[in-house]
């Protein structure tokens, strides 16, 4: 696909991000302006491999190698080199309801799996699919397409993130009617509230896709929190409506036991980034606790990943005084390791736009690894001061379990007056689990079988992160696909939903 020499004639280019000092003064993306001539000199890189695993969605290593969506990567790939960029669109759509969305916020394990990132830099692939999108979008093909006939059957989503906009989707191009519950001001859920502006623009990405999907007829009911709402209570969901598909979320975050845990100042990860999004969006904190603000402060985010990463980005662009991110695990290597070939998602060093950010202001990356935090300080007034961290190796127990252990000698003070604790999520909110009388596995998720999505209560299904546990945001389109197309088949008896 794509230009038989393309890749021995050009080298890797992304999308150039804007300079890090440039973008902290605003809240806007981060990418600079693009050149789709380069996208498609970009997309000629795409060899001719014939047996692309970009596509496949396979899990090595106990994490995704290629497109859980299964993206038609090559297609497009060689469509965007020929310049037949409406083609490309339409090959892209097949599988994938949001490319606006997961070209910007996707990990890419698709760039992970690229056959040529075996040898060399893999395609841009990423870029690749966010330019088709925001083509379509230029260039007025992004209109409503609502179904020209509708079957009759109503069908309830609760949750409004990209899973459950997903199922919405498909379901409603199948023609049933859907009604989407949130229990937030706004629809989309970690899209919209999980995910700083800089990332995934909230009005000029987020909303738009909304209304289009409202043009297309899909109703959403805001400010309904079904586990807590009594008027839209799960009982009445099941009456009025002929199936209910679930998708909620991992939003129960995991907690810091430790002394001094209770110090004024120390938050959640997402509610500071929720403060925060609701800030540029209403611009006022309208009763949100003045605490959620690092303006001023000496910051420290405790945890890795996506979370902790737009945690420092977003201190930076509040004005903290300094901000320090630590991570218990070692710092990853900078090549491949021997345990992790290719084509297992690459587990190597790099920084995030956060990091890169920081570097800028600081002078070197925030991260601090093999930390440990021990305790936290606080003044006389119970505000947060500060924290007690030590250094630390991993050994293995008696049982040969991975237990931390301390070095002797690093116990440290580090200086703080808010602390964002970014160490993921460990399930499910259980209250509308159990108001829907759900059975649930080990980890507390929702029992339900991937690619079947059923529940123990006919008629309702189960899809996203609140099925499999904390994910990505493709892996929660890929869920309320499924989703969809079980509920069609459930209620129609068959289904032509991919």
């Amino acid at each position: 696909m794509g230009k038989p020499t393309g890749f021995l004639e050009h080298e890797r280019a992304t999308i150039p991000d804007r300079p890090p000092l440039e973008r902290i003064k605003d809240w806007k993306e981060i990418h600079d302006l693009r050149s789709d001539d380069a996208v498609k000199t970009q997309a000629s890189r795409c060899m001719d491999c014939g047996t692309p695993y970009c596509h496949t969605g396979l899990m090595f290593g106990g994490m995704s190698s290629g497109c859980p969506i299964n993206n038609l990567i090559p297609e497009f790939n060689d469509l965007v080199y020929r310049g037949r960029w409406d083609e490309a669109l339409e090959r892209l759509l097949k599988t994938n309801n949001f490319p606006d969305f997961t070209g910007r916020v996707c990990p890419a394990p698709c760039e992970g799996g690229c056959v040529l990132g075996s040898i060399e830099p893999p395609v841009t692939i990423k870029n690749v699919e966010c330019t088709i999108s925001d083509r379509g979008w230029e260039d007025g093909r992004m209109t409503p397409k609502p179904p020209a006939e509708r079957t009759g059957k109503t069908v309830a989503v609760v949750g409004s993130g990209p899973a459950g906009l997903a199922a919405a989707d498909q379901l409603n191009q199948a023609g049933h009617t859907v009604t989407v519950f949130e229990r937030e001001d706004r629809p989309g859920g970690l899209l919209m509230y999980g995910i700083p502006n800089m990332k995934l623009d909230k009005q000029e990405v987020v909303d738009r896709r909304i209304e289009l999907m409202k043009a297309e007829g899909i109703d959403f009911k805001c400010n309904v929190f079904v586990a807590k709402n009594n008027e839209w209570t799960p009982s009445r969901l099941r009456k009025e409506f002929d199936a209910v598909i679930l998708c909620c979320g991992a939003t129960k975050p995991r907690d810091l036991e430790i002394k001094g845990r209770k110090a004024k100042g120390v938050h959640m990860a997402m509610d500071f980034l929720t403060a925060n999004t609701r800030h540029q969006l209403d611009h006022h904190f309208d009763g949100t606790n003045p605490e959620l603000n690092a303006t001023g402060k000496d910051v420290v985010v405790i945890g890795g990943g996506d979370t902790g990463t737009d945690c420092v980005g977003t201190s930076l662009r509040q004005g903290c005084n300094s901000v320090c991110q630590l991570e218990i695990m070692p710092q990853p290597p900078m090549e491949r390791a021997a345990n992790n070939p290719w084509p297992e998602w690459p587990k190597v060093y790099k920084m995030d736009y956060g990091q890169q950010e920081a570097e800028a202001v600081q002078g070197a990356d925030p991260r601090k690894y093999l930390v440990m935090t021990k305790a936290i300080l606080k003044d006389e007034e119970g505000k947060v001061k500060g924290l007690q961290v030590v250094d630390i190796t991993w050994g293995k127990d008696e049982q040969g379990r991975f237990v931390p252990e301390e070095t002797e000698g690093t116990l440290r003070t580090i200086d703080a007056q808010l602390i964002l604790l970014a160490m993921g999520f460990v399930g499910p909110e259980q209250k509308i689990i159990n108001q829907f009388k759900l059975e649930t596995d080990a980890r507390s998720n929702v029992k339900a079988e991937h690619e079947v999505y059923t529940t123990n209560v006919e008629g309702v299904f189960a899809a996203g992160d609140m099925r499999r546990g904390q994910s990505l945001v493709v892996w929660a389109i890929n869920e309320g696909r499924g989703a969809a197309r079980e509920c069609d088949r459930f209620l129609m008896g068959s289904t032509q939903l991919p």
